[in-house]
């Protein structure tokens, strides 16, 4: 490991938290989208995460990333998948989209559920902020040891 690998790990932390929280914002725009390109309503989209460990298969790709110091660690996003929750109905006869009945199918996006999740990306972000800060002074510390 390098001296600079908390900060990198912490690098792809802050990465991914943006990443969250763009999909978050994403789907909070999108909570009243009765209509996509595809005729339904919008899905709610959630990030996936994975640690970002290096974990490779082959001797030779081990063996080049420990001569190349690529100790990888930390997060990445893997994907952002789609809730295959049921969509809302809503009783709205006036609606361009109702049915017959006067029901219009809405989006599965709740309002309290992206609030929660992005008050928790938030969190994690400012941790992981303070965790490359920590590494700063530590570094800074070592720096004038020897002075």
């Amino acid at each position: 490991m390098s001296i600079f690998s908390s900060m990198n790990i912490n690098a792809t932390a802050l990465t991914a938290e943006r990443a969250r929280m763009d999909i978050i914002s994403k789907n909070i725009a999108n909570a009243q989208t009765t209509r996509t390109k595809n005729g339904l309503p919008y899905r709610r989209q959630v990030a996936v995460f994975a640690e970002a460990d290096g974990n490779v298969s082959s001797f030779n790709a081990i063996l080049n990333n420990k001569r190349h110091k690529k100790d990888k660690g930390g997060v990445e996003l893997v994907g952002v998948v789609e809730d295959k929750s049921d969509f809302k109905m809503k009783y709205d006869p006036g609606h361009p989209d109702a049915d017959e009945n006067g029901y219009v199918k809405m989006s599965n996006v709740d309002l309290i559920t992206e609030m929660v999740d992005m008050i928790s990306s938030q969190r994690s972000y400012e941790a992981s902020a303070t965790a490359v800060n920590t590494s700063k002074a530590m570094l800074q510390k070592a720096v004038e040891i020897g002075r």
